[in-house]
């Protein structure tokens, strides 16, 4: 692998050098000890939002799109080549940005802690290509804003003293960019090509491979190797557990790993893809996927984490497998023996184990169409977005002449792993869909898995939460329902 200039990354127009960086230094530390504190670190796990800073990616309505992500999770060196903003980059105290100036004037700041991540993933917001069309379509209610503003922009931004009404203010009172707004100007510019990166400091090393055959050759000699596409785990790992990995291999911006077509039996997602860019490329065409991106964490986690590395680590309790499992879903593993296709139910063996090999990596998954007519994402958590599920239940079902006659549904956080809800897909296959069926099969379903009790919720709570999921999934979609004849 050959590198063609010293690692560096691009901060409010200036470039700036990675010199003596540990693999491990999140963009955080990086930047505050380059002396630019505005953004914050508040909870080092990506839940807060004071540390959110935008960075130019490839866009799906223009060439780049400013996206905000948490720069407490991600490695700096895994900026390298790439442009960075942060708060001080958008504005200063006599020039100040359009977001900072109605935050200002509208009472959204108070302590001001948290004020420059709330600036930068609204910034994101303000810049998105496709707030002005959402503004013309008029779809305007408690969470988006005559201006096109999506509040769940801020989904992971909290603030504890002001509360959120004049910040909510401020979003809907933004315009559009002036004409000599730069930051929209440069959107019409692709991004930064990806470049292959190595540093090594102290005996550790950080590498962004140039291709997926280096990258698994790489793997094969280095098994040891820790896999980051965004990083939302890991950093979470490196900055609360003082994880410290000899070897650090950066997948997210391999092309092999980055693409998403949909043929007429089968929909194949990269692995590398962003949640954010799965939403935005698929636009409704998986209905359940569509319910659950919006419960998965938040915007500014769901700009970095992958699809791929939410499968990866093999997390019990993990948002995407059991919508994945519902939708018999295969696992497309690569290696330098080739590719072999694993069905995502026999994915998982233990917590937090796979099949994997050390020399795999996953490249891709899979969808088989048709999809299921019938479908839904249940997340039970604390609270309704930004968390950690307590139960995850993900149901395809088909129902034919009124009665089921094909079931599939993913469960999380019930076992040591995501598993399939065999028994109750049984119950209902075959059976008319009707609620004395419903309730039977809902009372086999909360005795699936092996709930256990912990600080979330406890086994008994677990169990019931699945039973009464399929009750709401029946009562919510009457039009599924067996039309009786009147006698």
């Amino acid at each position: 692998m050959t590198t063609t200039s010293a690692p560096c990354v691009t901060v409010n127009g200036d470039q700036v050098p990675l010199t003596g960086v540990a693999s491990h230094t999140t963009t955080l530390d990086w930047l505050r000890g380059r002396g630019l504190t505005g953004a914050k670190e508040g909870c080092a796990e990506g839940e807060c939002g004071a540390c959110s800073v935008l960075v130019a990616r490839p866009g799906t309505d223009t060439a780049t799109e400013w996206t905000a992500v948490n720069a407490c999770l991600v490695p700096v060196a895994a900026l390298d080549g790439q442009e960075l903003v942060t708060s001080e980059g958008l504005g200063s105290s006599s020039d100040l940005h359009p977001v900072q100036q109605e935050l200002a004037v509208r009472g959204g700041s108070q302590c001001g802690y948290c004020t420059p991540g709330f600036v930068c993933s609204l910034a994101a917001e303000f810049y998105r290509p496709g707030r002005a069309a959402d503004a013309e379509a008029g779809s305007c209610d408690h969470e988006h804003g005559p201006n096109g503003v999506d509040l769940h922009a801020l989904s992971g931004n909290l603030c504890r003293c002001t509360g959120y009404r004049p910040i909510r203010d401020a979003a809907y009172a933004l315009g559009a960019p002036s004409e000599d707004d730069a930051l929209a100007t440069r959107r019409q510019a692709p991004p930064p090509e990806p470049r292959p990166t190595r540093i090594a400091v102290d005996g550790a090393e950080f590498v962004r491979p140039e291709s997926l055959d280096e990258t698994l050759a790489l793997l094969t000699e280095r098994p040891e190797a820790q896999v980051v596409a965004g990083s939302t785990d890991w950093g979470v790992e490196v900055n609360i557990r003082g994880r410290r990995a000899p070897l650090v291999v950066a997948v997210d911006r391999l092309p092999e790993l980055r693409s998403l077509t949909v043929g007429d039996d089968v929909i194949e997602i990269g692995a590398a893809l962003t949640l954010t860019e799965i939403e935005r490329r698929l636009d409704g065409q998986v209905p359940l996927l569509a319910e659950l991106f919006p419960q998965f964490a938040s915007r500014l986690i769901r700009n970095g984490a992958t699809i791929g590395g939410n499968i990866g680590t093999a997390s019990p309790i993990g948002d995407a497998p059991p919508a994945l499992l519902a939708l018999d879903a295969d696992v497309v593993l690569a290696s330098p023996r080739g590719e072999r296709v694993v069905p995502l139910a026999d994915y998982f063996t233990g917590y937090r184990e796979t099949v994997r090999a050390a020399d795999e990596l996953i490249r891709s998954v899979r969808l088989p169409l048709p999809l299921a007519p019938l479908v839904g994402f249940h997340k039970i958590a604390k609270r309704r977005f930004d968390d950690i599920s307590s139960v995850a239940v993900g149901y395809a079902l088909e129902i034919a002449d009124g009665d089921v006659v094909r079931a599939r549904i993913g469960l999380g956080g019930v076992a040591a792993t995501p598993i399939r809800a065999v028994a109750t897909e049984d119950a209902l296959v075959g059976q008319p869909w009707t609620e004395e069926t419903v309730r039977r099969a809902a009372a086999v379903l909360a005795g699936e898995g092996t709930p256990m009790d912990d600080h979330r919720a406890s086994a008994s709570y677990r169990s019931a939460m699945l039973g009464q999921s399929l009750l709401r999934l029946f009562h919510t979609r009457p039009e599924t329902r067996r039309q009786e004849v009147p006698a």
